[in-house]
C-alpha cells in the first residue's frame, strides 16, 4: 500500500520513537524509507552581535547529517531501503512544516511519519505545534508518534 515512507527526525526520543515505527512499516510493505531532517539555520539577531554565521551554520547542517546518519545505520540494520535528506531553512520566512510537506512532495511520499511532543496549554501556544502544521499542510495521511506528555 505505501511505496515511498517519509519520516522527520530532530533527535529527539519522540522522533526516535517515530523512526521505530517507520521501519516497522517500511518492512512491512518493503517501502522506501526517506528519513528528513530541518536544519533551521536562521539566527535572527540584533545589531551588534558578532557571530561567525559560517560556523553556526555548518555546526547546524553538521549536526543534522549526524542525526541522520543515526537513523540511516538503523534502516540498514533493519534491511530496508533508505535515503536521507537534509533540509535547510535559511531565510525567516521559511517554516519547518512547509519544508516537511514540500519534502514529501518531491520524494512522492504516500505516509509522513512524525514525532509528536505532546505539549500542551501556554507552552504550545509559546512553541507552536510543526506535527499538527504537518497534519494541517500534507495531502497525504500523517501518522503521529506521541511522546511523553509535557504540561
Amino acid at each position: 500500500m505505501f511505496k515511498h515512507i517519509l519520516v522527520a527526525v530532530d533527535g529527539s526520543e519522540t522522533s526516535n520513537l517515530a523512526m521505530q515505527t517507520a521501519i516497522k512499516l517500511a518492512k512491512d510493505q518493503h517501502a522506501v524509507l526517506h528519513v528528513v531532517h530541518v536544519a533551521d539555520e536562521f539566527l535572527d539577531v540584533s545589531e551588534g552581535v558578532a557571530i561567525d554565521f559560517d560556523k553556526y551554520e555548518k555546526s547546524i547542517r553538521d549536526h543534522g547529517q549526524v542525526i541522520l546518519h543515526k537513523m540511516e545505520a538503523l534502516a540498514d540494520e533493519a534491511k530496508i531501503a533508505v535515503k536521507i535528506h537534509l533540509i535547510e531553512i535559511t531565510d525567516y520566512a521559511d517554516h519547518i512544516p512547509e519544508k516537511l510537506v514540500e519534502a514529501a512532495n518531491i520524494h512522492h511520499a504516500d505516509l509522513m511519519i512524525i514525532g509528536t511532543h505532546g505539549r500542551r496549554g501556554f507552552r504550545r501556544f509559546l512553541l507552536g505545534s510543526v506535527a499538527e502544521g504537518v497534519a494541517r499542510l500534507a495531502s497525504v495521511p500523517v501518522l503521529l508518534i506521541r511522546g511523553k506528555i509535557k504540561d
